[in-house]
């Protein structure tokens, strides 16, 4: 019984031997992991990155931008230096506005440009440049650019301060008699000797209109004032200048003015006299005399200028005979000098304020010249296209207007 049971038992045991065996297998020894090298750094393989460049854009094709070119060539010339601090510098600033108003414009410009034939060619050599318009801003080159505007009638011409007119062809200019008047009450009003001088290039129909009506403003406010005319043949010539201004003073004038190109000469000289002075042309002309400066008119015609540049490019552009003044913006007054006393002030900008409105008009007759003879009948006035061809001066005026 005994060895039954020990058999049994035995058996027992070798069963859960077996069953121990074949369960002792465990997932982690079912793991196989790979054995771990160690590399020195010697070893180790030299791994480049590959070399990753950007394609290459294509740049595209520069072309310059496409431009129809200047919308208007406008060629300017001028008898003398635009530095002159008188009418071509005052021309030249005019012009150069229309430049600062109108950005595709250019401009061609020659200045010390005196006599006509030289006027011609230099006005075909800007139309051959392409110029569209001119500026012809000499008293000389009226005829020279009147003939060209029949040679080339697709070229629009203005001439400054003439009278011609035609298709193509025109006339502008400020209104000088006004400010004449303007500043012969000045003078009238600053003379002590009742002696006014005035210093002209020629005796042509605007310079004789331009000094009756300063007469007549000093006359207004001083009826015993006389002017005395002294005359140099030449728009520029500073030599002659100077020795009518000294003549001027010599025969006891203390106010002068003038109308030549420039007024340096004349102003210099009367200060140096100890004359007092009235400018005209350009209100940069107060530089020479800085005591006995009075005051001065100055041309300001930039928008004028930029109206008719525009005129032309809009294709509106029509022959007219424009004459234009302070209220215009087309000319202005100086300010008045160091030595000017302010009742003197308040009475000059009084007569400025009754010519702008219209209440003073210069030439209304009766106007009677130096031999008593009227030449404006009562009732009349005298326009601006008789103004370019006065051949007189009014009572009051010591020269020959001829």
């Amino acid at each position: 019984m005994k060895s039954k049971i020990f058999y049994t038992f035995l058996a027992v045991l070798m069963v859960a031997a077996l069953l121990l065996s074949a369960c002792g297998t465990t997932d982690e020894e079912q793991t196989t992991e790979e054995p771990v090298v160690e590399v020195s750094e010697t070893d180790a393989p030299v791994v480049e990155e590959p070399v990753t460049e950007e394609p290459a854009a294509e740049e595209p094709a520069t072309e310059e931008p496409a431009t129809d070119g200047p919308c208007l060539i406008i060629g300017a010339l001028y008898g003398g230096p635009i530095n002159d601090a008188g009418y071509n510098q005052a021309m030249h600033d005019s012009v150069m506005a229309i430049q600062e108003n109108i950005d595709c414009v250019e401009i061609i410009e020659a200045e010390n440009v005196p006599e006509e034939a030289g006027a011609t060619s230099t006005m075909e050599n800007m139309i051959q440049q392409g110029a569209g318009m001119i500026f012809a801003t000499a008293f000389n080159h009226q005829y020279p650019a009147l003939t060209l505007s029949q040679q080339y009638p697709d070229v629009i011409f203005e001439h400054a301060g003439g009278w011609e007119m035609s298709g193509n062809f025109a006339n502008f200019f400020g209104e000088p008699p006004d400010t004449w008047y303007v500043m012969g009450v000045a003078a009238g009003l600053m003379t002590e000797t009742n002696k006014l001088g005035f210093v002209a290039a020629f005796p042509l129909g605007w310079t004789n209109t331009f000094i009756n009506a300063y007469t007549l403003g000093a006359q207004s406010v001083n009826p015993d004032v006389e002017t005395i005319v002294a005359f140099t043949f030449g728009w520029g010539d500073s030599a002659q200048e100077a020795d009518a201004t000294n003549s001027l003073i010599n025969q006891g004038v203390d106010v002068i003015t003038m109308h030549v190109d420039s007024p340096a000469t004349v102003l210099s000289t009367a200060e140096s006299r100890g004359a007092y002075s009235i400018g005209f042309q350009s209100l940069a002309a107060q530089e020479f005399a800085p005591e006995y400066w009075i005051s001065g008119i100055g041309f300001t015609l930039g928008d004028t200028l930029t109206w008719l540049a525009s005129n032309v490019i809009d294709d509106s552009w029509e022959p007219i005979f424009l004459r234009c003044g302070i209220a215009d913006g087309c000319m202005a007054m100086g300010p008045f000098g160091p030595n000017v006393p302010q009742d003197v002030q308040d009475q000059v900008l009084e007569a400025l304020a009754a010519i702008e409105s219209g209440d003073t008009v210069v030439f209304t007759g009766p106007v009677v010249d130096q031999d008593g003879n009227i030449v404006v009948a009562e009732g009349e006035v005298l326009t601006p296209d008789l103004m370019s061809s006065v051949d007189w001066f009014v009572q009051g005026v010591t020269g020959s207007p001829q």
